[in-house]
């Protein structure tokens, strides 16, 4: 299904169930977080986000951006005294950016929903996902000396690797691949590879710093 959203690039991957903060100051992403918010069904308050290739600035250089990003569901926002808003977010699905357009008040793409199948192999490699997480999350948690990434994982196989692929120390071509991953059985099983490769550094190379990563919320819903 095709559609125009408003659409915001980030310097970081979001996954579909990832709950995403927000700070939004510049005058264009202020202008689109009011067009948001003129939608009365709160369900609707719909745009995108992908991840920047390269640089920080919205469309400089050109093309540089990745094409498969997320839907998001604005759910909250909050005005500061200084005019900024803090937001959050909900990522709902994935999206194919086809077309970016800056003429407007803020930044515009038309954008295809994209499906995610689900094959039988999902569900046979969910356990042994669930159980690398684990081991996964053990290591992290001896790095960083306390434990992190605690609470129940969802045994729905496309949820899983969703939050899965949301939580680990991952570079962004990484993450970004686990994003444009279209099956959901290779979707786990590149997650459960990546977590190994991270598993075996972490042992390898026990004084390497802790991350962040532990902070970052997910949503089922």
């Amino acid at each position: 299904m095709s559609v125009t959203i408003p659409i915001f690039p980030l310097n970081a991957v979001v996954m579909p169930g990832q709950v995403l903060p927000l700070r939004i100051f510049e005058e264009r992403y202020v202008a689109m977080l009011a067009h948001l918010r003129q939608e009365t069904d709160p369900a609707q308050r719909l745009f995108g986000t992908v991840a920047i290739r390269d640089g920080h600035e919205v469309g400089a250089p050109a093309q540089a951006w990745f094409r498969i990003g997320c839907l998001l569901q604005l759910t909250d926002v909050e005005r500061n005294a200084d005019g900024s808003y803090d937001v959050e977010a909900v990522g709902r699905s994935r999206l194919r950016l086809d077309r970016l357009d800056h003429t407007g008040p803020f930044p515009e793409g038309d954008v295809e929903l994209l499906e995610d199948p689900v094959p039988e192999q999902a569900a046979q490699l969910a356990p042994r996902a669930l159980a690398t997480f684990e081991e996964y999350r053990q290591a992290l948690s001896a790095v960083n000396g306390e434990e992190v990434l605690v609470g129940a994982l969802p045994r729905d196989p496309a949820m899983l690797a969703w939050s899965i692929s949301a939580a680990t120390m991952l570079t962004l071509p990484e993450r970004q691949a686990l994003l444009e991953e279209p099956d959901v059985a290779l979707r786990l099983a590149l997650a459960i590879d990546l977590m190994r490769r991270e598993i075996q550094a972490m042992t390898t190379l026990p004084s390497l710093p802790a991350t962040q990563i532990g902070r970052t919320a997910w949503s089922p819903n």
